[in-house]
């Protein structure tokens, strides 16, 4: 496991970058029964590819694209599913889903391959919120989090289970300015931080995020998702934001401009005479 730790990352993302081109990093919350448009614009005339990624899963090949055709090609399991269309012209190839199911949560990558460089043009997490009474697992987290920059702080994830029986799995993602391509932590396949409530089959598991020695860059929203029973659920995200020194009161600034004029006064009487 690594802890999220920006000096870290921004070594391991120039090697990264070295490879692979990231453009932008969004996050789209929706309900069961919806319909989302992911956007996918692209300069020139290639090949351009749309891959699904469950948490815990190998990336999907949803559809392939070209530029100069207007008919994009969908694969496998996606051939034959009216919910997923494509609308396509010589310079974007949107991903259109319909009637949204919780298992449409899942990180979705717009890719172009040019040589030997890979550039990921949208990298798109969609976040379907469960109604279904049948689903019982349920995702809690703080609202926000006010740091000074050199802190740290830990972030907490709440899950419970129902009566879901097996283990469940719990990922970290961060939204903010600067995208960052893809999961920044994990806790993976244990439930050894769960606790089971007297007299039911509910457990409870608390999941933590330590971020050490927070700086700006930091600066944004962490979304716990948690992969159960064949499903994905997201919490409603903790924002870290920073205290900011308070300003002084502009009545106590002007007492201090006034009694500073009056000692500057008192000094050059009194060299004067």
């Amino acid at each position: 496991f690594i802890l999220y730790k920006m000096r870290q990352q921004d070594r391991d993302r120039f090697l990264l970058e070295q490879c692979f081109s990231f453009h932008t990093l969004g996050l789209i919350s929706a309900n069961i029964g919806d319909s989302v448009s992911l956007q996918c614009f692209f300069p020139s005339g290639t090949w351009f590819h749309w891959y699904k990624q469950t948490v815990g899963q190998m990336p999907r090949l949803i559809s392939t694209c070209y530029s100069y055709d207007s008919v994009g090609v969908f694969d496998s399991e996606f051939q034959n599913n009216p919910r997923f269309t494509l609308d396509t012209t010589k310079e974007h190839c949107h991903l259109n889903i319909s009637d949204l199911r919780v298992s449409d949560s899942a990180t979705y990558f717009c890719i172009n391959s040019q040589s030997s460089k890979v550039t990921f043009l949208e990298s798109i997490t969609v976040n379907v919120k469960a109604s279904d009474f049948n689903i019982q697992t349920s995702v809690h987290q703080s609202e926000s989090e006010s740091v000074h920059p050199g802190d740290s702080v830990t972030l907490n994830c709440t899950v419970h289970t129902g009566t879901c029986d097996g283990q469940h799995s719990v990922y970290w993602f961060k939204k903010s300015e600067d995208p960052q391509p893809g999961i920044i932590y994990t806790h993976g396949g244990t439930n050894h931080q769960c606790e089971k409530k007297n007299d039911t089959q509910t457990h409870t598991c608390v999941y933590n995020l330590p971020i050490l020695d927070v700086d700006y860059p930091h600066a944004g929203t962490y979304y716990c998702a948690v992969a159960s029973c064949g499903h994905v659920l997201f919490g409603n995200g903790t924002t870290v934001n920073f205290k900011y020194f308070k300003v002084v009161d502009p009545l106590m600034s002007h007492i201090l401009l006034c009694l500073l004029c009056i000692y500057f006064c008192v000094v050059v009487a009194s060299n004067t005479f």
